[in-house]
Order: structure tokens, then sequence, then C-alpha cells
């Protein structure tokens, strides 16, 4: 069996048993501005009902089972936004972790931060390591935050760290290949998304999860992210199980 064959098995396989469900869905939070203009609101009231969507789509994952789910929800692109802004998102991040976390918690979530926290201020780089230290024996769902996160700055610090071992001698070049890369980003022991989603009816993937959504199937949907709720991420479902996934071979569905 090749490489890619051992990397999807196990993937068709789960979906088998879980009836066509994802393992991994990775949502791409998009519309809080759009939101909030036709409202006649400011983008602040969007971003804050924004959070509201991230704890139904948490509920959902939860009740149907889904194992992963990873939210984009600052990216390394977000620094370049008014800086009165990027200060209420950050405050936005304190009080989601503070006020929600007991809940995950209690939830049985496990809650995995993703992205550069170097250069973070450090009182939000100990709010990110309180949130996985307190949730890391939880075997519930994985919530992944992508925070401060790029999917192209992610390979290109898993390159440096694959040189730093060749160049120690720890890693013979002729010894890389995708396993190895996987295993270098910040998703090393989690499967790649099945379902990507994306609201606001964007059609892009925004420097997201790169290496990961090779295969990964996209689902547009023209709702903003605060009205995303439980019959949103179900249409988005339904979708995903209309898809034939080959991986590059041929369909499964051929007689």
């Amino acid at each position: 069996m090749t490489g890619e064959a051992q990397r999807t098995a196990p993937i068709l396989a789960r979906e088998a048993a879980g009836e066509g469900l994802p393992t991994h869905v990775a949502i791409i939070m998009d519309g809080n501005g759009r939101w909030a203009a036709q409202r006649g609101l400011p983008r602040f009231e969007g971003h804050r009902k924004g959070i509201e969507a991230i704890r139904r789509a948490v509920r959902t994952a939860t009740e149907l089972g889904i194992r992963y789910l990873t939210v984009y929800s600052f990216s390394a692109e977000n620094w370049r936004r008014p800086e009165e802004e990027v200060s209420f998102l950050m405050g936005l991040l304190k009080r989601f972790v503070r006020h929600d976390l007991a809940e995950l918690h209690s939830n049985n979530v496990r809650v995995r931060i993703i992205g550069e926290r170097e250069g973070l201020p450090s009182d939000i780089r100990l709010l990110l390591d309180e949130a996985e230290q307190l949730t890391r024996t939880n075997t519930g769902l994985t919530l992944l935050i992508a925070f401060n996160y790029g999917g192209r700055q992610e390979i290109a610090s898993a390159v440096r760290a694959l040189a730093r071992k060749v160049k120690e001698g720890l890693l013979d070049p002729e010894a890389i290949d995708m396993d190895t890369v996987s295993m270098a980003l910040d998703t090393r022991d989690v499967p790649d998304p099945d379902l990507v989603i994306r609201t606001s009816g964007e059609q892009r993937v925004s420097n997201f999860l790169t290496w990961q959504t090779a295969y990964s199937e996209f689902v547009f949907l023209p709702v903003f992210w605060p009205d995303f709720d439980e019959a949103s991420f179900k249409a988005a479902l339904d979708e995903y199980r209309r898809r034939d996934r080959r991986f590059g071979g041929l369909s499964a569905k051929a007689s």
C-alpha cells in the first residue's frame, strides 16, 4: 500500500462508520463586518455576534460526534487591521476563554491552539497556555483555534525546523517525505480536514491550512458568520455527504 493510500484509507473507514460524517471540519468564519454593515451597526458588533456563532458550531459538532473542529479566528494578516479593531478582537479572545473555558472543559472538549505565539502579548500567551493545559486530557471534541495563524507561515516554520535537523545531522534530507513535513506542522497529531466550510459567499482559502487541505472538500455558504447556526452546519454536512471523495483514485461509486 502506498503512503497516500495508507493516509486516506483510515479516513474512508471512519466516514463509513459515521454514516458519511467528516471526522474533521474546518471553518473560515467570514462576514462579521458585512453582517454589521447591513444592519447599520459597528463592525465590533459583528465580531461580538460571531462569538455566539462559534458557541453554536461547537455545540453542533459535539452533538453530532465530529471529532475535530478547527476555526480560523485570527490570521497572521489580521494585524494589518485598524489598531482599535485588533484591540477589540484581542479582548473578545480573552472574554471567550475566560467565560467559555469552564463550560468547554465540563463538556470534555479539548482546546488546541495553532499559530505563531512568539511575539504575542504575554497575557494572550498565558491565556492560550491555560486553555490548552486545563483541557489537555479531555477526550471529546478537539477544538483547534487558529490564532495568529497563516498556512504559508506554518509551512515555512516547518521547513526551518527540518533544515535545523538536517544541519545537526539528525535527519537525512533524502528521508524527507510528505509524512515528515506533516509531522513538523502545528497539526502533527490531527487528521487533515475532510470538510472546509467558508461563510459569507467568498470562495478562497485565505492562507488557511494550506498543506492540510490538499484533499479537503470545500463548501461555500452565502450566510455571514454571525448567522451561521445548526441548520447552516447541517446543510454543509449534507452537501459533503453528496460528494464522491476519490483522493486521486477511481470513484468509489463506480460499478
